[in-house]
């Protein structure tokens, strides 16, 4: 029998006249009532059935605990929660397609976040909304709050800061800071290019790919297809190609200008386009027909904006051999989840301090490979249902941490 949805709350409750979707309350949205009380709870792992098992799980049983990792400081990763879960911190600044709606309306995110580490890679997450913008004061706040985690999964937080504070966070921590915004969107879409690539009988080293957005996302995307080996890669801001005669560029532009745009590109983003062999969109807006039928033949166009892509599928098709989005109604969906849940169990499972290029780079490999044998137009990348997912990428980000010198067992 399905359980009864209550209606949301009522104006008494929200300051909405009726249900808190705006209607007369006869009538509602259903992610109100899923939302109702918020998505996650905490739950005891182990029983406090009577006064022995309280006397284990707190005083006077706790006090060894405590005591023998006073004199041993890394047996709190074998005798608490630390090694296991993972911190998800915003400062709501910029919360999917919503922007800057600052730290409580950003919760519901921070939480489904939270459920999908647990559901999808075994991993508890609390979500932690911050109530400052400034980034000194972020790292700061983070930094005293670690000691309780094993991780820290930096979310929905604005570029050009979020790349300072995720750089000043692991400069101090000794455990993995991943801003997912950024990496895992560039470790599923590497995936995605490799297999992409494959099916039409090409390697990355033969492509010539343009980014629409150099913000967080843009920029990590950039780098990570840098390092593994894409011919050439040019990225797109509002102003046109970001390239070194530029002389407006910020230092992270300025930068990335220094390792993208080998051919020298000027102008604007449809200058780019023509020729190229590859569209990936992390930014918005719309890009005219006439541009994207100038790409090369057999076209890879990826359009990530939601709820609108940069080129609709109907357009895109017209001319790629394939097309990828950030949505779920369409086939090849860039999608996070397949990432993040499955680095961070991996780099957790070895205690790794960091989360380095090559374990993105062993993530996204082990990502393409998981439907490398079943490669068609509709199916370069996994579904996030796939549950050959989390393990594949678990065990490739482990292995290469030990590789890399950075796992501490």
């Amino acid at each position: 029998m399905a359980a009864e949805i209550v209606n949301p709350r009522s104006d008494s409750e929200t300051g909405v006249e009726g249900g808190a979707d705006g209607t007369s309350g006869e009538l509602f949205d259903p992610a109100f009532a899923l939302h109702r009380g918020g998505k996650m709870a905490v739950q005891a792992t182990v029983p406090v059935r009577d006064k022995d098992d309280l006397s284990l799980a707190y005083t006077p049983g706790v006090a060894k605990v405590c005591s023998a990792i006073a004199e041993r400081p890394e047996l709190v990763h074998d005798y608490t929660w630390k090694s296991q879960v993972v911190a998800v911190v915003t400062d709501g600044t910029a919360v999917l397609g919503l922007g800057d709606i600052g730290p409580e309306a950003s919760l519901p995110v921070m939480e489904g976040k939270a459920i999908l580490f647990k559901q999808f890679g075994g991993v508890d997450a609390v979500p932690i909304a911050l109530a400052t913008t400034d980034t000194d004061e972020i790292v700061e706040t983070v930094a005293r709050l670690a000691p309780s985690f094993g991780g820290v999964n930096l979310e929905d937080i604005s570029a050009p800061r979020c790349f300072e504070i995720e750089r000043k966070l692991q400069e101090r921590l000794d455990i993995p800071v991943f801003h997912d915004d950024q990496h895992g969107t560039a470790v599923v879409t590497l995936a995605a290019l490799r297999n992409s690539a494959k099916l039409t009988g090409r390697e990355l080293g033969d492509l010539r790919a343009v980014i629409s957005g150099a913000g967080a996302a843009g920029v990590a995307i950039a780098k990570i297809l840098v390092n593994a080996g894409i011919g050439d890669v040019s990225v797109c801001d509002r102003k046109g190609i970001v390239s070194a005669d530029r002389e407006d560029l910020t230092d992270v532009k300025r930068e990335l200008a220094g390792f993208t745009n080998k051919a020298g590109l000027t102008g604007s983003l449809e200058t780019a386009l023509d020729g190229a062999d590859v569209f990936i969109g992390v930014s918005g807006g719309t890009v005219p027909e006439e541009a994207v039928a100038k790409m090369a033949k057999d076209s890879l166009i990826f359009a990530m904006a939601n709820p609108n892509p940069e080129i609709h599928p109907d357009v895109a098709h017209k001319y790629a051999a394939v097309v990828a989005t950030g949505r779920s109604d369409f086939p090849n969906q860039i999608n996070n989840v397949l990432a993040f849940p499955g680095i961070f169990a991996g780099a957790m499972q070895v205690r790794a301090s960091q989360i380095t290029e090559g374990m993105k780079l062993a993530a996204a490999e082990a990502l393409a490979a998981v439907v490398a044998d079943e490669l068609s137009a509709d199916k370069v990348i996994p579904s996030p249902f796939d549950e050959r997912v989390a393990p594949a990428v678990t065990a490739a980000v482990a292995a290469a941490a030990r590789a890399e010198g950075v796992a501490r067992r």
